[in-house]
């Protein structure tokens, strides 16, 4: 079936309205009529070309949220009518040792990405600015109810990435964490930690979204562009999430940890850090990534997320307001994600 849909034609050029086919619903697919999809900062470094060289024409979007319309014959994990997402994974071998740990965004053969990569029939993926698209079903996420639909799309990418590393790294009561950043990923790094029951303290370049990082439960809030904050925190942190998409001086906010503390990466900046190994073996501290987390791992994080009224800080927008969306994120100017009404690509 021929779909509506945004995509880029080319690197840097501006997201225009298009068609894309999407497959025959097979024995294991799920059918999704899409009802929002998240605007991830991927998406803009996708599209610019900042990741290399892509398959143009490309519909971005791994943040989707709709409806079941339809199901294979070997699918019973899934209903039509059934609200479901899609974050940002749509296969992987299923075979290899991180696989069948549950780590399939690790899969040894190449995960398949919701947009931009080939998928297990060598056709190129094609994402969720559109009306429709057709999933396995082992990459199919329950949506529980409660969390408002628009607010629960951006969670299967900037909630899952944040949530993976708070879990992993001890997130909880007793527990100092730091979240880098407020941004699309970072106001999800502050809820999350907060209901986790962790003393949460954001640091950012200034104080101007101070009320608003308090507001969604942070317990403190500093600016990194004050020298003195460093002194200040100096081995404070049991766990620093840096969330941002640009280069820092991770040298600085390892003297915030303390002994055995880690800083976690899940921001993607084009350009690579620079880290001296003093920084680390002079506290015996830890600079790790993350990147998403497994399926189980997902609707681990969708599930705690309702059980806590955890959604999204959305701004819903027409799909024709793509390209100002775009420009709106570059500029800092997001509250947090922007998330796309597909009712308007229709």
């Amino acid at each position: 079936m021929r779909v509506n849909a945004y995509a880029a034609p080319a690197a840097g050029r501006p997201l225009a309205p298009t068609t894309v086919e999407r497959r025959d619903v097979g024995t294991n697919d799920v059918l999704i009529e899409i009802e929002f999809a998240g605007i991830c900062h991927s998406d803009i470094h996708t599209v610019n070309g900042d990741w290399g060289p892509q398959p143009f024409p490309v519909v971005p979007g791994h943040e989707i949220v709709g409806v079941v319309a339809e199901v294979g014959s070997a699918v019973s994990t899934h209903r039509v009518g059934d609200r479901v997402g899609v974050g940002c994974m749509v296969n992987s071998c299923g075979e290899c040792t991180n696989c069948r740990n549950g780590d399939e965004q690790y899969c040894l053969q190449g995960m398949v990405g919701t947009y931009a990569a080939t998928d297990r029939d060598g056709t190129t993926t094609q994402g969720g600015y559109s009306t429709h698209v057709v999933v396995d079903a082992g990459f199919v996420l329950r949506v529980p109810e409660g969390i408002d639909p628009a607010a629960a799309a951006p969670l299967l990418c900037a909630g899952i990435t944040t949530y993976s590393p708070l879990r992993r790294w001890g997130a909880g009561p007793g527990r100092r964490v730091a979240v880098v950043g407020l941004g699309g990923l970072g106001h999800m790094a502050v809820k999350l930690a907060h209901a986790m029951g962790a003393e949460v303290t954001v640091l950012s370049q200034s104080l101007k979204k101070q009320e608003d990082g308090l507001r969604l439960g942070a317990d403190a809030y500093f600016a990194t562009g004050d020298p003195a904050t460093f002194d200040e925190l100096a081995g404070r942190f049991d766990l620093i999430v840096n969330t941002v998409s640009a280069s820092i001086d991770v040298n600085a906010y390892l003297s915030l940890l303390t002994v055995d503390g880690a800083l976690v990466n899940v921001g993607a900046p084009a350009d690579p850090f620079a880290v001296n190994a003093m920084s680390l073996i002079g506290g015996r501290r830890t600079f790790a990534g993350s990147m998403i987390g497994g399926i189980a791992e997902t609707q681990e994080m969708l599930d705690f997320c309702a059980a806590h009224g955890i959604g999204a800080e959305v701004e819903v927008i027409a799909a024709e307001r793509v390209n100002e969306a775009y420009e709106r994120v570059l500029a800092s100017d997001a509250r947090y994600r922007f998330v796309i009404d597909a009712a308007t690509l229709r």
